[in-house]
């Protein structure tokens, strides 16, 4: 074969088996950089978001279903690597663990084409750590094996040795769910205890986890029973028996949830994060985009005037950025607010702020804009306050501080509209269900009633709303959706708490 023309490289990369933040970091360096991202069907689709510059290619295979075949993925290795592209070739759990990344390693090398293996994490050990397994134990086993259960055990020239796989300590079988029932039966006829321990865990390291455990006689009749399919991995021995104690993963308190954030794209990862670290599977669907306002003029006039202003505030992150970015965009900065209070409307805006190198004066106890009031109200007889605000945002702040004595200046410095696609995008998720929504702005309300429609809404009747403060909360009654439960403070953290306690009613796990 002719060797590659320009100087490529491909990357072998282990993705994992399934939880984004098992992927190395050496891994997630070589996607970064990547110019072409191939990638298998267990290849979780979070990690492309990773090489947003790369063009994302699928080569995904399933049992009896082979999107491309394997000599087709050596050809497109080879046809993008010879063009002098950096190929990150991302691969379910470890590249060279029943993944074929030794063919792929070999074709690359006969080629001529420069590759690098970044080893991943396993099936097995993931599998294994996430259902409460421990694959070696000194007071157990002290020997494991990992085998390929692709093969069918009935046939005659098997290469696998069963009599030593009976004998054996811990045994994880990789793609083994159809072939399971000949897969006890061979243990069983060469001496394996009927009694032995088996779990089989399905969808592993994901909020999707399903773990069964039976003795090794009834495994292949209780995974039946319980529709157990692939991928799955199946996992023999005295160890299982460990798991009742060390079942962490599934205990978290909302495994197994489907959540819907409604919040911007741009602010969706830090909630969608918390929630996998709960265990929930979040889908985040932005119904609204943050754009600047139709013309800076208002903001412009009132930033000339900042010498004469008393008080700036700013009531959310959006805020503070579009705010201090505009200020720099004019050739200011921090110094400009040196004579100014600077309010912060909670914790959240105040961080984006000392973020900007200010630290608030003044950050309210209430979280809301009647927490600014009760708190300035006192203070601003006589002098200015700016008040940097969305559009068709509330006139509470403006309304009660003018009476207080203020004169307020309130220029849009931001809309929200919604974003481009978005209701075919929040319609799928709905047609496949969730078991929660979670508004985090009334903005956020009212284009899920505009985008998601009637049909939708009226499926929804079963499903928990969730809101992060009164005023979203009014919002979703005006526009008859009910409110299953509303955030005792208005931050993720809250939010978060409102749906363990939704469901479970459970100790607090936010202080």
């Amino acid at each position: 074969m002719q060797k590659a023309g320009k100087q490529g490289i491909v990357y072998l990369i282990g993705a994992g088996p399934g939880d984004p933040g098992l992927i190395t970091v050496r891994g997630l360096q070589c996607l970064r950089q990547a110019q072409v991202v191939i990638y298998d069907h267990l290849a979780n689709p979070e990690l492309l978001g990773e090489a947003p510059q790369a063009e994302h290619l699928y080569v995904g295979k399933q049992c009896g279903c082979h999107y491309r075949p394997q000599e087709e993925i050596h050809l497109l290795l080879a046809e993008h690597a010879g063009q002098g592209k950096v190929v990150a070739r991302l691969k379910g759990g470890d590249p060279f663990v029943f993944g074929r990344g030794g063919e792929e390693a070999q074709f690359l090398e006969t080629a001529g084409i420069p590759f690098e293996v970044v080893p991943g994490v396993t099936a097995a050990l993931a599998a294994a750590a996430y259902a409460g397994i421990p694959l070696t134990h000194r007071g157990d086993i002290a020997s494991l094996t990992l085998v390929t259960g692709h093969e069918d055990p009935a046939k005659e020239d098997s290469g696998l040795n069963w009599p030593s796989l009976a004998n054996a300590g811990t045994l994880v079988f990789y793609m083994g769910m159809t072939n399971l029932p000949a897969i006890a039966d061979r243990l069983l006829a060469h001496g394996r205890p009927p009694g032995t321990p088996v779990a089989v865990v399905r969808w592993a390291t994901t909020c999707r986890q399903q773990t069964l455990v039976a003795p090794l006689a009834q495994i292949a009749a209780r995974a039946q029973e319980a529709g157990l399919r692939p991928p799955a991995v199946i996992i023999i021995g005295e160890v299982v028996a460990r798991r009742s104690g060390l079942s962490w993963f599934e205990r978290r308190p909302l495994f197994g949830r489907r959540i819907l954030v409604t919040r911007t794209a741009e602010q969706a990862g830090a909630f969608t994060s918390l929630l996998q670290s709960l265990g929930a599977e979040a889908v985040a669907c932005p119904l609204i985009a943050i754009v600047p306002p139709e013309d800076w003029q208002e903001v412009d006039a009132e930033l000339d005037r900042l010498p004469e202003t008393d008080f700036l505030i700013l009531t959310s992150t959006n805020a503070v950025e579009l705010f201090f970015g505009r200020l720099r965009q004019r050739g200011g900065d921090a110094r400009d607010l040196h004579r100014l209070q600077v309010v912060a409307v909670g914790p959240k805006t105040a961080s984006a702020i000392e973020a900007e190198g200010i630290r608030p004066d003044l950050v309210p106890t209430q979280t809301e804009a009647e927490g600014v009031v009760e708190l300035l109200a006192p203070l601003v007889a006589g002098k200015r306050v700016l008040y940097p605000r969305a559009a068709l945002s509330r006139e509470l702040i403006c309304r009660e501080l003018t009476a207080a004595g203020a004169r307020v200046a309130v220029p849009v410095l931001y809309r929200t509209v919604p974003p481009p696609g978005g209701g075919e995008q929040l319609q799928a998720i709905l047609a496949q269900g969730v078991d929660a929504v979670t508004f985090t702005s009334s903005s956020t309300v009212e284009n899920f009633v505009a985008l998601a429609g009637p049909d939708h809404l009226q499926r929804l009747a079963a499903t928990p709303l969730l809101s992060i403060g009164a005023q979203t909360s009014r919002t979703l009654r005006r526009l008859g959706l009910p409110v299953a439960a509303e955030a005792r403070e208005t931050t993720l953290e809250a939010m978060a708490q409102a749906l363990i306690d939704y469901f479970h009613g459970g100790n607090d796990v936010f202080p």
